[in-house]
């Protein structure tokens, strides 16, 4: 373990107040179980998982309740044990304010653990470790909740030669991390090392804002008596120095490419609170059913608790003591990144690393928007090297190409552009506009290439089935022009008139001759006595039904 390594600077940043010290000073708490969770089933990047329970079924705390769909998911678990009571579209913690399938857990207050199973990971294939890691429900709990499991396996192609531990927590207000390595370090260093173990990096560092020193001190001496050697580094306090790409670039010296991952350039990096999710899945057999979230802001005790997913966002505040009069909205995250909850009934879930009461003291209104003066002064703070003022213009006029070829994607809203805008322009909003735009089209063209791929293809299909058709009539034809012409006794066939019609006609014809014989072989009966009205009645019956035969004879012959 050594502290002496370059560090090297990344372009912009910006040091908004802190805060940090409101929501530190206190312990980890445990929350109290609430009576009734939401839990969505989209809780990570990728696919909705699917549902497994059914409602009014019993369940135990961490079964599994909704199973990963698809490559890019995760499992989700029941909080605590009780009874489904619902599965339906509810409110979720999202910028859209949509909402999202979730499964309703009545809890019975027992708080009853399914079966656990830790595993002896060192003889495990690499493969199953990490399907185990998937069906925990293990995702990046820096906010970004991508599968931890995809992450753990960049391939055989691409060697990992620099593991790094995420501990940088540079948004204001936010403690979590801190507090988690300041309390539980030595159980991240434990799921370090099965990171370790699946990705056999060279060299493994923990990078911590030198704003920290409890948590720097509690993680040096969790990794002073391994086998391996951690590099705990200080680095320097500014935002957003707790990026991904900003902490690589700060250690390594190294970027990945724009549109390219981190494994690109032999980087891996995670969360220390995946770390430690990831020691409780595999040594401890539990899945991610909590997490530890700040609550701060406009409260009266500001804290840092360890919920269950799922927990009313209005319960936890109020763990806090009574919110304040002046509290006018919620913001989940950080107020750099962050967004406002559309209400305090919506869930905690594994994304939720801070909730912020605001008010108008805290967060005041800010002043109406300006035109753009060109000061360059958000391309002075980009951390990603973009032209922000450029690209402010282009989604502002809708030029979305023009706009993706000054880089939008590279974008990471870390927000440090309309930080500093003199003309408080909200810039992030319009570049989220700009990529929303272009993902809308793109599916746009996605379902318009698809349908018309489909149309060709049942234009094939009817073009193919007419063929095979006029094939099937031909054949059909020259059978029967090639087959004997079938024989009528006592008749021939001269003329050449078509054989199934001549053979149709030949027995009608027997037919008629049947039926003659048949009505001439029966006579009257009861007819005797019969007066003579009713018998010339008869007979005139009689004289109809031989006219008519008469006249279907003709018709055939």
């Amino acid at each position: 373990m050594t502290n002496l390594r370059s560090l090297y600077n990344f372009n912009g940043g910006v040091h908004p107040p802190q805060h940090k010290e409101v929501s530190a000073g206190r312990p980890i708490v445990k929350a109290p179980i609430p009576s009734r969770l939401t839990i969505p089933l989209h809780q990570h990047i990728g696919n909705v998982a699917k549902p497994i329970v059914q409602v009014g079924e019993k369940v135990l705390k961490g079964q599994m309740i909704a199973q990963a769909e698809g490559y890019v998911s995760a499992s989700v678990h029941a909080s605590t044990s009780g009874t489904v009571s619902a599965i339906e579209m509810l409110s979720v913690p999202h910028p859209s304010g949509l909402p999202d399938l979730c499964i309703v857990l009545e809890s019975d207050g027992e708080d009853t653990w399914a079966e656990r199973i830790p595993l002896n990971y060192r003889e495990m294939d690499l493969s199953a470790l990490r399907n185990r890691l998937r069906d925990a429900g293990v995702v990046g709990l820096g906010g970004a909740v991508f599968p931890s499991f995809i992450k753990l396996n960049p391939g055989p192609q691409q060697k990992i030669q620099t593991l790094i531990i995420n501990g940088a927590e540079c948004e204001p207000w936010i403690t979590c991390d801190d507090m988690l390595m300041r309390e539980r370090a030595d159980e991240i260093v434990q799921g370090i090392e099965i990171m370790r173990y699946l990705m056999r990096p060279e060299e493994i560092l923990i990078g911590i804002e030198d704003n920290k020193p409890e948590a720097i001190a509690a993680m040096q001496a969790a990794c002073s008596n391994l086998h391996f050697q951690i590099d705990v580094i200080p680095v320097p306090t500014i935002y957003p120095g707790g990026g991904a790409k900003q902490l690589i670039k700060v250690l390594t010296n190294k970027e990945p490419p724009s549109g390219g991952r981190s494994t690109d350039i032999g980087v891996q990096c995670f969360n220390v609170a995946t770390a430690y999710s990831i020691h409780r899945a595999i040594n401890h057999g539990e899945p991610v059913i909590s997490r530890i979230v700040t609550v701060t802001g406009n409260v009266t005790l500001p804290q840092n608790f360890e919920m269950l997913i799922g927990t009313p966002v209005n319960e936890l505040v109020a763990l806090t003591g009574t919110p304040k009069a002046d509290t006018n909205r919620y913001i989940m995250g950080g107020p750099m990144m962050g967004f406002d909850l559309p209400s305090d009934r919506v869930p905690a879930i594994k994304a939720t690393n801070c909730i912020i009461a605001a008010s108008p003291r805290l967060f005041p209104q800010p002043p109406a928007p300006m035109q753009c003066i060109r000061c360059t002064r958000c391309a002075q703070a980009c951390p990603v090297d973009l032209q922000p003022q450029e690209l402010y213009w282009f989604a502002r006029a809708k030029n979305l190409g023009k706009a993706q070829e000054y880089f939008l994607f590279d974008c990471i809203e870390c927000g440090c552009c309309s930080y500093v805008c003199p003309s408080n322009i909200p810039l992030v909003q319009y570049y989220r506009f700009a990529k929303s735009e272009i993902w809308a089209r793109e599916k746009e063209k996605q379902a318009s290439d698809l349908a018309r791929e489909r149309h060709e293809f049942r234009q094939l299909r009817i073009d193919r089935e007419k063929q095979e058709r006029a094939e099937k009539l031909a054949k059909k034809a020259a059978a029967a022009k090639a087959a004997p012409t079938p024989a009528v006794e006592g008749t021939a066939n001269p003329s050449g008139i078509d054989s199934d019609a001549a053979a149709k006609k030949a027995a009608i014809q027997a037919a008629i001759e049947r039926s003659k014989a048949k009505k001439a072989g029966i006579a009257p009966k009861n007819v005797d006595n019969l007066p003579p009205d009713k018998l010339k009645e008869i007979q005139n019956i009689e004289a109809r039904r031989e006219k008519i035969r008469e006249l279907a004879q003709k018709e055939i012959e």
